[in-house]
């Protein structure tokens, strides 16, 4: 049984699916105005564990993730760039796929619907906000919807408005805490260029004019034609509740009179050394930049690290003790050279409740381990270590079996002399790497290093 804290009601839930055995997800995916940083990746990999898990207990699997290839921001950089606003997008889209690639996220498995492909689909939808009267036209030609006539605003995020406030707003993004009606259609003007849609009128009233639609409009088109309505799982970071979620509860009810999404799931902020990511701080980082001092999926483990719901700080000493922990890791399994067989029952029930707990995956992390120490044949743990990774997603499968049988003690010394090794680069003194290197040779092992600090441990 899972429990998932839905942010809707404030508490942890037992899942229970519209229909049984299978689940329906729509994650909040990039704006391709840019490469993503690994706030945005912390998301990816956050809807990704969730896939797994629900793999993982035996359900069928339907996840969306939208590509965001028009609004305010891939309009203002394409024409900056002096590109179409195809190619821009294309661009980006290209290097977030890549990205998903590297941390092993599960792209395959998932429909990625862009919202230039789906405008249609949009018109469509705000024509009916419009003959409901939840929607109006105002005098600077855009659609916007009404607030006021929708009496359940605010019970995603909490915020509260005044109700017989008129104040609009045309951006997609806002204040955190100040509600306003907000733009379903924007009417063209200058700084589009060349980037519109001029859909026919249809009945009276409903004429939308030259224009675009806004952000909120598009996810909330994107997933229920691909989903339907109500749907499962709703999930992003929690940056997203207000005014991105509230506002696509809103437009989405209005319309079916029912409820929209059953489970709202949110990812807590990642920090950079305790403080928002901001170009200002020069602290923005990709995961091209992550891959330059080491490995993406040791990135990915540092992630699991933390619960989904807790703020998580990555520095780059936590990031380089990530990658110590997964190289240790992935040298004792290349020692385990048993053919994987019956696995140990016990260590995975444990981790089995672990993930169905809300998706507790640093105690999950920690079962990982104890099965690794545990006193289990190594044909056992192995066959349990591939397993749990069906979900932590770490490639351990490509790893296993693939060396000399390494003790731990023997693949802990091979870590430490990699430490070593790199403050000998920093510092110019290999005093401390010559030490470790003469141990393990003494022991009859030597360390052999490839690209982003990987090592090997082989017998002489």
């Amino acid at each position: 049984m899972m429990r998932l804290f839905n942010s809707l009601t404030k508490k942890k839930e037992e899942f229970k699916p519209i229909s049984d055995g299978e689940v329906g997800i729509y994650s909040c995916g990039p704006t391709v105005y840019d490469f993503v940083h690994i706030g945005n990746l912390r998301s990816y990999l956050f809807a990704d564990i969730l896939h797994r898990a629900f793999l993982y207990n035996g359900y069928q699997m339907k996840h969306i993730m939208n590509i965001t290839d028009v609004d305010d921001k891939t309009i203002r950089d394409a024409r900056g760039a002096g590109v179409s606003l195809k190619d821009f997008t294309d661009k980006y889209t290209a290097g977030f796929f890549e990205d998903l690639e590297k941390l092993n996220i599960k792209k395959d498995q998932y429909i990625f619907p862009r919202a230039t492909e789906n405008i249609d689909g949009m018109v469509e939808l705000i024509k009916k906000l419009l003959e409901k009267k939840v929607a109006y036209k105002a005098d600077d030609g855009s659609i916007y919807f009404d607030i006021s006539k929708f009496p359940d605003y605010g019970k995603l995020s909490g915020v509260d408005f005044e109700r017989d406030s008129k104040s609009r707003v045309n951006n997609d993004e806002y204040a955190k805490n100040e509600a306003h009606d907000f733009a379903l259609w924007k009417a063209w003007d200058e700084k589009d260029g060349d980037v519109f849609w001029d859909p026919p009128a249809g009945e009276a009233g409903t004429e939308l004019g030259k224009g675009r639609p806004g952000w909120h409009i598009e996810c909330s088109l994107m997933s229920s034609k691909n989903l339907g309505e109500p749907f499962d799982i709703h999930t992003g970071g929690i940056d997203l509740i207000f005014p991105h979620h509230e506002n696509e509860i809103a437009q989405s009810e209005a319309v079916s009179g029912g409820k929209f999404v059953n489970y709202w799931l949110h990812n807590e902020f990642l920090m950079i050394d305790g403080q928002k990511m901001s170009k200002s701080l020069n602290n923005v980082y990709t995961l091209k930049e992550i891959n330059e001092k080491g490995d993406s999926l040791a990135f990915r483990y540092l992630c699991l690290g933390t619960h989904y719901r807790q703020k998580m700080n990555f520095t780059w000493e936590s990031f380089e003790g990530a990658s110590n922990a997964y190289r240790k890791l992935t040298a004792v399994l290349r020692g385990f050279v048993d053919e994987p067989k019956i696995g140990c029952a016990e260590l995975e029930q444990k981790f089995l409740d672990a993930i169905n707990d809300d998706l507790n995956t640093p105690q999950a992390l920690a079962v990982l381990w104890e099965t690794v120490k545990s006193d289990y044949p190594e044909s056992a743990k192995l066959a349990t270590i591939l397993k749990f990774d069906e979900v932590l997603g770490l490639q351990l499968k490509d790893c296993a079996g693939k060396g000399s049988k390494i003790p731990e003690e023997i693949a802990t010394l091979g870590m430490q002399f990699g430490e070593a090794r790199e403050r000998g680069r920093q510092t110019g003194d290999w005093s401390e790497a010559d030490n470790y290197k003469k141990i393990l040779e003494e022991k009859g092992w030597k360390v052999e290093f490839g690209e982003n600090k990987s090592f090997k441990i082989k017998k002489i």
